[in-house]
């Protein structure tokens, strides 16, 4: 299929652009579903089928998540898929034990089996957001994130780092990997672009079906499908990586011929590979969600593309269609959807459709559609005679996790996805037997060469301990200097015991995932520059620098790149940080060591604001093109790079109110007491009208970093952060982010506290503080977290939040906080408890 390369909504598309996003099927691609017809098959499906009663019907399409349900929900409801999530951990525990994983995936299959009550015996489907290797277990091999991989321009690598994946994931018990993503990422400030392999739609092509085979198996294979394999999801189905502004879950603007031939091109080579699922994306196609989107959904993926697996949706997407909420989604269940992905609402959701199947609201025949291609995929599995998890082939099989083996692959996916970018007067590789200096925050953390999606759903919260078949990126240079008889000394701050002989800096940016990432300009580190004025330190001591970039996308660091000898964009290597010693350091005999094989998979940017300009463009200007990358044969020297970076250099990062003694812009502080008008903080101190309310710095981190705040308690009185353009947190909200504020109790509370939002005249919501607050210890620094879905379900309206905050009190109260973000759930050491509505 010809392929447009990189092309979004602009000149030369515009003509292809309809009213309504209208879709003409006949002129998609029609690739060949693999597996032949099947009467046996389809016989076992239908007998079944006749037997099932509405209710079981009902229970087979929808999927809860592990932390909202338990075995006995899937046994009364007969549900037939659960899913862990991101933040989803047996027990509430991200570092469960593989043991525990293993032991609720056996509880949720005999729930399904069980026919108390006459139940059928169905076994139930379990997913997990197995995305670069069994990430979500202690001990698993992490592999490098998808941007890395498609830097090394290596399908057969893909498709052994996909047979790992399944055979790990199925020693824990799970039978259904939530990958690959074939989005195309266009604009790089998406916070998801690290899920795609590259913004070429023919390299997203050539992994997508060889990912699929490693996950499932060869079609017409033996082992297709067998014990040691699970079945795939191809995601985000369709135009995820296309959305107006880098948006994640917004809306994709292009014409039919580019919507098909960029963002697309992924799912003709996984459907003719085989694979079992399509998941539908967040965002929508010229206005219109995808999870409701027959055209796309039946008329051209089912129909025209000849896909014979079940759609399942994205996290509660279903609740983003138009005329539908989280609990009652009919609309996307008749636009061709299978399997609805209702983590915390599948109980309303389950007895909504059942509302309206009887209803015919759902038509039988859709309904039944849908059942019988789940049941295809769970006995193409062979799910009805495998018994249990843990009496499977691999189950509980744990040595499996991190074996020697699968290490190697990740060790040597690490060492193809390095793309070197600079190597001024051929400094790299390095002499391991010189006395080397590790610097930079990157150097020791697992989490942050690791990134999102790994044991936590933004990566973050984790420990060294929680990666025992890992290595950091300084462990691994450490290792191989010591092996070479050299010595490596470890200083993330770069305050050195020894001068040594040359420096590696392992700087980038902190793990995050999904929306949590998404940024307003490709500028790297807003606001602070510690990155490089410690690169800048040690070049002032004669010092040659190497600098290790650790990033999950293209970022604007010309200004490093600069004042570094060499530079080498490492994006999220996984748990093999020895992979970048073996390319870096000379062999222990001198010799040239694996050479740089990476060639970059997106386009590097010239300037931070040049955040969409991709291969095939008309005015492709990018300071390093798609497909550069330097080898040890290669001139390696630069001429300086522009450090013009079209952007403000003092911006704050997404999602951070307050932070370092500063508020984001376009957000004000403001004091007011009852009945008069509020007070703007502008200097400091600074106080209420009548006194009743006072702030001053203080210090926390750095000099006066943080804020004191005292209410007397003569008359009521509160702290408010306004928003000067009102804030649509409603996505934040469904992914269980929260507000939290790093903070200090001086004074405890002496009467009720409240914290509320507001989102204009007569709407907001207040939540009581004082328990909270009275908890915490008091003179001690801790990051409290309040679940924005508390708010929600108070009754505000998170899409047009303008006061983002406001802490009030008629009593004596004191206060310290040095920081106010967003964060995920679980990045809060206390969090305010509230009844959530399920």
């Amino acid at each position: 299929m010809a392929m447009a390369l990189g092309l979004t909504a602009g000149p030369g598309v515009a003509e292809d652009m309809t009213a309504g996003g209208a879709i003409h099927p006949e002129r998609w691609p029609a690739p060949v579903w693999p597996l032949p017809a099947d009467p046996a098959l389809e016989a076992r499906v239908d007998a079944l089928l006749q037997t099932m009663t509405l209710e079981e019907k009902v229970g087979q399409i929808v999927q809860g998540d592990i932390s909202s349900l338990t075995p006995e929900d899937v046994r009364k409801y007969r549900l037939g898929s659960v899913l862990a999530g991101g933040g989803s951990d047996p027990g509430g525990k991200y570092n469960a034990a593989p043991a525990e994983w293993l032991a609720q995936a056996d509880a949720f299959y005999e729930a399904s089996m069980d026919t108390r009550g006459g139940g059928k015996a169905i076994p139930i489907l379990y997913g997990i957001d197995a995305v670069h290797g069994q990430s979500n277990v202690v001990g698993a091999t992490v592999f490098p994130h998808n941007i890395g991989l498609g830097a090394a321009r290596n399908p057969d690598l893909i498709r052994e780092i996909g047979r790992i994946t399944a055979i790990e994931t199925r020693t824990t018990g799970m039978e259904w990997a939530f990958a690959p993503t074939v989005a195309v990422p266009q604009d790089d400030r998406w916070g998801r672009s690290y899920e795609g392999y590259s913004e070429d739609p023919k390299l997203v092509a050539s992994y997508a079906g060889a990912m699929v085979e490693g996950l499932q198996g060869k079609a017409g294979d033996k082992e297709f499908l067998d014990g040691a394999h699970v079945i795939s999801s191809v995601k985000h189905y369709l135009g995820d990586g296309g959305t107006s502004d880098g948006k994640d879950q917004g809306d994709t603007q292009v014409g039919e011929s580019v919507l098909r031939d960029v963002h697309n091109a992924g799912y003709p080579p996984a459907i003719a590979a085989g694979a079992q699922a399509v998941m539908t994306s967040f965002s929508s196609y010229q206005g219109v969600k995808l999870s409701g989107h027959k055209p796309l959904v039946t008329d051209v993926l089912k129909g025209r593309m000849n896909f014979g697996g079940f759609v399942v949706t994205d996290w509660n997407a279903h609740g983003q269609v138009a005329g539908c909420d989280n609990g009652r989604c009919p609309a996307a269940v008749n636009a061709g959807i299978d399997l609805v992905m209702a983590p915390d609402s599948w109980k309303p959701f389950y007895e909504s459709t059942l509302v309206a199947a009887k209803a015919g609201t759902i038509p039988m025949a859709r309904l039944d559609d849908a059942v019988r291609r789940i049941l295809r995929v769970k006995f193409r599995l062979g799910l009805f005679d495998a018994g249990k998890p843990s009496q499977r082939a691999l189950g509980g099989k744990f040595e499996l996790l991190g074996a020697p083996g699968h290490r190697a692959v990740a060790r040597q996916a690490v060492r193809e996805s390095l793309v070197l970018l600079k190597n001024q007067r051929g400094m790299l590789p390095l002499d391991p037997k010189k006395k080397l200096l590790v610097a930079g925050d990157g150097a020791d953390s697992m989490a942050k060469q690791s990134g999102g999606w790994t044991l936590t759903w933004q990566g973050t919260g984790t420990t060294r301990a929680d990666f025992p078949n890992g290595e950091t990126i300084w462990e691994g240079l450490k290792n191989a200097a010591q092996a070479a008889g050299g010595s490596a000394e470890l200083a993330p701050d770069g305050r050195y015991r020894t001068k040594p002989d040359a420096a590696i800096v392992v700087i980038g940016e902190n793990p995050y995932a999904e929306f949590q990432g998404d940024l307003p300009t490709l500028l790297y580190k807003p606001g602070d520059d510690s990155d490089l004025q410690l690169i800048r330190k040690l070049k002032a001591d004669g010092i040659p620098v190497a600098t290790v970039f650790l990033s999950g996308r293209p970022l604007w660091v010309n200004r490093e790149i600069n004042a570094s000898d060499a530079f080498v964009a490492a994006w999220l290597p996984g748990s093999e940080g020895g992979g970048i010693a073996d390319v870096l350091l000379r062999t222990p005999d001198g010799g040239v060591p694996y050479d740089f094989k990476g060639k970059l998979s997106f386009s590097w940017p010239r300037r931070a604001d040049q955040y969409a300009n991709n291969v095939g463009q008309k005015d492709y200007d990018p300071q390093f093109a798609y497909g550069y990358g330097l080898t040890y044969a290669s001139k390696g020297d630069l001429e300086p790079l522009p450090e013009i970076a079209g952007v403000s250099l003092a911006q704050a990062q997404p999602g951070v109110y307050y932070a370092l003694g500063m508020l984001a812009p376009g957000l004000s502080m403001a004091l007011e007491a009852a009945g008069q008008r509020a007070t703007n903080v502008v200097t400091l101190p600074a106080a209420s009208r009548d006194g009743s309310l006072r702030i001053a710095a203080v210090d926390h981190r750095r000099q006066e970093d943080a804020r004191r705040v005292t209410w007397s308690g003569s008359a009521p009185a509160r702290l408010s952060l306004i928003a000067e353009a009102a804030k649509d947190l409603t996505r934040e909200a469904n992914g269980d982010v929260q507000l939290t504020l790093t903070l200090r109790v001086d004074a405890p509370p002496k009467g009720d506290v409240a914290a509320s939002v507001a989102c204009g005249e007569g709407c907001g919501a207040a939540l009581p503080l004082r328990e909270s607050l009275a908890m915490l210890p008091i003179g001690q620094w801790t990051t409290f977290g309040i679940p924005l879905k508390c708010f929600a379900t108070a009754g505000a309206d998170l899409s047009k939040l303008s006061g983002l905050l406001t802490i009030e009190t008629a009593a004596p109260l004191q206060l310290s906080f040095s920081r106010i973000a967003l964060a995920p759930q679980g990045e809060a050491e206390r969090t305010l408890e509230c009844r959530i509505n399920r």
